[in-house]
């Protein structure tokens, strides 16, 4: 069975690695959709779908390796109308059996179509939370023990704490 995620992954976390632990207990396929993947250089969303692959090719290896988890990563652009996401979301991803979100519009909408959705139980989210990540990259806080080892490594590749403080100083 294949399940679906949807995430901006900005960065690509210890929380978001715990969902994916937990939906790879009960499916052997998992689709990661990389939400609002045409936005990057700001601060909300400071790295390109490219990189944010390669940050979680890389963090969730150990899952095909050891689990035999067939992994699927697919940048996903927003398309700003309802009406339309889901059938944009299908022609954009291999077909999948459960979605899992706890996005409130985007469980409706999957709904609406026919889909089971699942939700998760944010997992310790007063720490793993991307905007708190990203605040303590620009405020040179303890942020690498937040994100997989894998993912330090691409951000300290991409310069990326060095583009959002650039970025932060931009926006002043």
């Amino acid at each position: 069975m294949r399940a679906l995620i949807i995430g901006r992954f900005q960065p690509f976390h210890k929380g978001h690695l715990y969902m994916v632990s937990e939906i790879t207990n009960g499916f052997d396929e998992l689709i990661v959709g990389i939400g609002g993947a045409q936005y990057s250089h700001t601060f909300e969303n400071p790295f390109t779908a490219g990189e944010r692959i390669f940050m979680i090719a890389r963090a969730l290896q150990h899952f095909v390796d050891t689990r035999g988890v067939k992994l699927y990563i697919t940048p996903i652009e927003d398309v700003n109308r309802n009406s339309i996401w889901v059938s944009h979301i299908e022609s954009m991803v291999p077909p999948f059996d459960m979605i899992y979100t706890n996005n409130p519009l985007s469980k409706r909408l999957f709904e609406e179509k026919g889909y089971q959705v699942r939700s998760m139980p944010l997992y310790n989210r007063e720490l793993y939370s991307g905007t708190r990540i990203r605040e303590l990259m620009v405020n040179e806080g303890e942020w690498k023990q937040l994100v997989p080892k894998e993912v330090v490594e691409v951000i300290e590749e991409v310069c990326g704490v060095k583009r959002l403080k650039e970025i932060v100083m931009d926006d002043k």
